[in-house]
């Protein structure tokens, strides 16, 4: 995913697609612990969605804080 569709997405939506990123990569750790793994890029991929789905909620809490303590 790229950082621009994230932005896009709704705060339910991010947390769903961070429970998705953290299960698959769940899946490719086992299947490269079990030698099945044929495309290891793939865990690099999935590792930096995850950052960036984490990112983006963290700036989102960041500007709601900033937002309340202008309040």
């Amino acid at each position: 995913m790229k950082a621009t569709e994230i932005r896009g997405l709704s705060d339910e939506e991010l947390a769903k697609k961070l429970d998705e990123g953290r299960a698959e990569l769940f899946n490719l750790r086992f299947q490269m612990a079990t030698s099945q793994l044929d495309n290891t890029a793939r865990v690099k991929t999935v590792k930096r969605d995850i950052a960036r789905v984490q990112t983006e909620m963290r700036a989102r809490q960041i500007a709601a804080e900033n937002a309340a303590a202008q309040n």
